[in-house]
This record gives C-alpha cells, structure tokens and sequence, in this order.
C-alpha cells in the first residue's frame, strides 16, 4: 500500500536507526555503550513517585482527563513559570499541558502551517522541528548557525532575504545541539526581529535547567514577546520525567485556543495521577536542581576527557544535557569519528550532521550515563586508540 505524500520528506528518525544496529552488535555480545541518546538515567525526586502512586492507588483517577490539564497543573506551571522565569501566566488562558513538548512541536505546525507557508530551522537544529514543517505542508528554510558567530544566527543577514511567507521561526536557547546560553541581548533582538517581520517564534526551552551558571531565561520575559512568540517547556530534563511526557505551552491565549482545537482531537488527556506527579515536581525547591547539575557536572569532567582522547576541541562553558565538540581534520566528519569509535571501541557517539550540514564536523556526547559507565567508555577508547 502506497502511504501518504505527506511522508514523502520524512524519514525514519535516525536515532530509531541506530538503535536497531546497537541492537544487532548487543546480540552478537558487542555491549555496546551508547552516550547518544539524551534520556535521563537518574530516577524523579522520591515525592514525585509517591505522589503518582498515591493518586494511582485511589479508585476515581483512572478516568478521561481534560485536554487542557487539571487546574492544580496549570497553578503549578503558572507558578513555575513565575518563580524560575520570572513570567506571570493566567493558568486559565495562556497555559496548555501537552503529553511531552514534542507534542506541541507538530500541534503547533499542523495548526498554523500550510502549504505556500515557510518555516525557519535552525541548522544545526532539533530534526523534529524539519519534520514537523513537512507533514504540515509547510517549507522549511534553513538559517545558519555557526562557531564564528556563537551559534546564534545572524538576525541582519537573515532579514535581507525575502520573508514575506514565513510564518513561523523555531529557536532553542539553551541550543541544542550545541549548548550555546542565551543573552537578554539576543532574546531582545529575536523579539524585534519577528516584530518587524510579522513572524511567530517558538522557543523549544527544555534546557534551561541543566548545567546552567546563569539564571534560566524565557523568551516570553522580554518586554513585546507576548504579542509574537510562544514557548514549549518539559519536565523530561529539569526532573528526570523523559518517560512520563509531560510537558506545556505557554503565551498567547488566542493561539493556545487553537493548538487545543487541533491537540483535543488527537488525544484523550493526561493520566491524573501524573499531572499530580507533575504538581510535585514543579513545587520542588532549588536543592532539587542543585543535586541534579552536581551529577551531570561531574559525568561532564569525564565526557571531557574522552573529547580530549579523541583529539576534539569544545568550548567548556555549555549548558544542557550534551557536550559539542569539533572533531579533528584527520576525520572526515562526525559520521566517520562517530563509526570508527562505535566498531573499534564499542562505544557510540552521535554525529552532528544528523542536526543539519553544519554540524556535519562535530560530535555529541550525551550526559545521561552514570560516571561507572563514562569510566569503562573512556577505558575502551583508550585501549582501541592505543594510548
């Protein structure tokens, strides 16, 4: 059976690949150690777990939910928002819980895009957010991000080119791929560009917690963001939720109501006893976040030193869940460093060019290994180096 057109761009997602030729190696006894994946290992706070298990216990909270949340989610996202950000929501109108931000990156595309619209993608950039842009019928435009310029694209450059059917642009600070911070400098250009060009951001914001220095930053803390951007958060990084999806959309109420009329179609509600859980999680003081980024702080140390091993160059103030590295000019790009260390070392490393072409020289490791297994990784890469 022929499937729809609108799968004509798509691709299976290459960590879906991937990890089918992992698996494959696994079966032969390869043991492969795999520090591509950005999914949390560590467990949720402990009031987290038994707040899910409280409420999954009670007879009455296994029924339908509503699409927008219960209202205890919204307060607690509102206050969230409030605490962290610096942000004050209506929990009423410009909060919607979403099954994952994921979630939201197609709500978002499959209600304000069509065919003739234009889309900005970051390149390098979350894969999703091409996907998305495809399966609306949208086109997506690649704008640059480089090493030379921070990763952060060239607001100036960009406005000299035609814009007059770009509806929407997708920006991720702190970035992934490539763990560049934010400045308030930039949000405030980014909120003047879209204004001055009629576009609609949508800040993916999910790392804004992890390895962090600065105070974590929302777009929507700009002075005019509210009138053009929205913005996507998640609790699978900041709390170690990855696999419970939780996750929520935030700004303006006129468009919220419209995600909702595309999102209450598709499903049927959050599990109450996990918008409980969420409750729980966002009520967490900064002792939480603080235990988190020792963790992760120390696993960097040792990712660090394997870039070293390798030979990469990587700047070592990054934020978020990875760590971006050049890799040397004796590879090719990133696919062959990345095949080398995963048939010799057996130990895989995503490359950056699965982010877009300009991540094509680089390579990301993730952090979501406990410091036992970052120590056998960069003894196997050592011993199959020879050094």
């Amino acid at each position: 059976m022929q499937v729809a057109s609108r799968l004509q761009h798509i691709q299976e997602y290459y960590f879906s690949q991937k990890l089918r030729e992992i698996d494959g190696m696994n079966k032969a006894g390869a043991q492969v150690i795999n520090l591509g994946i950005g999914s949390p290992d560590m467990p949720p706070h402990p009031k987290v777990i038994a707040a899910l298990t409280r409420a999954a216990e009670q007879p009455n909270t296994h029924a339908y939910q509503g699409y927008k949340g219960v209202p205890a989610l919204r307060q607690a996202m509102a206050d969230w928002y409030q605490r962290q950000y610096g942000v004050a929501l209506n929990p009423d109108t410009e909060l919607l819980p979403l099954l994952g931000s994921k979630e939201g990156i197609i709500h978002i595309s499959m209600t304000l895009l069509e065919a003739g619209d234009e889309v900005l993608i970051p390149n390098p950039g979350y894969p999703a957010y091409r996907a998305a842009a495809h399966l609306s019928g949208a086109t997506p435009i690649d704008y640059d991000l480089k090493p030379e310029n921070n990763w952060l694209p060239d607001l100036q450059a960009l406005a000299q080119h035609d814009l007059s059917r770009v509806k929407l642009m997708w920006v991720n600070y702190p970035h992934m791929p490539t763990g560049t911070a934010p400045s308030p400098e930039f949000f405030e250009q980014l909120v003047a560009f879209a204004q001055a060009h009629n576009i609609l951001l949508v800040h993916d914001n999910p790392y804004s917690f992890i390895l962090n220095q600065t105070q974590p930053q929302s777009l929507l803390a700009v002075p005019g963001a509210r009138e053009v951007a929205l913005e996507l958060n998640s609790l699978s990084k900041s709390h170690n939720m990855a696999g419970w999806r939780v996750g929520l959309l935030a700004g303006r109420a006129d468009v919220l109501q419209d995600v909702l009329r595309f999102k209450s179609n598709l499903d049927s509600g959050m599990f109450l006893p996990v918008q409980l859980a969420a409750v729980e999680a966002l009520n967490l003081d900064a002792s939480w976040y603080e235990e988190l980024n020792a963790h992760y702080r120390a696993r960097r140390e040792l990712v660090f030193e394997l870039l070293h091993l390798l030979g990469c160059s990587f700047d070592a103030n990054q934020v978020g869940l990875f760590v971006w590295a050049q890799v040397p000019t004796t590879y090719a790009d990133g696919y062959a460093l990345s095949d080398e260390i995963l048939q010799q070392a057996r130990v895989f490393l995503t490359p950056g060019g699965i982010f877009g072409s300009n991540g094509n020289g680089f390579i990301r490791i993730s952090l979501c290994q406990p410091i036992e297994v970052l120590q056998q990784a960069l003894g196997r890469v050592r011993e199959a180096l020879g050094k």
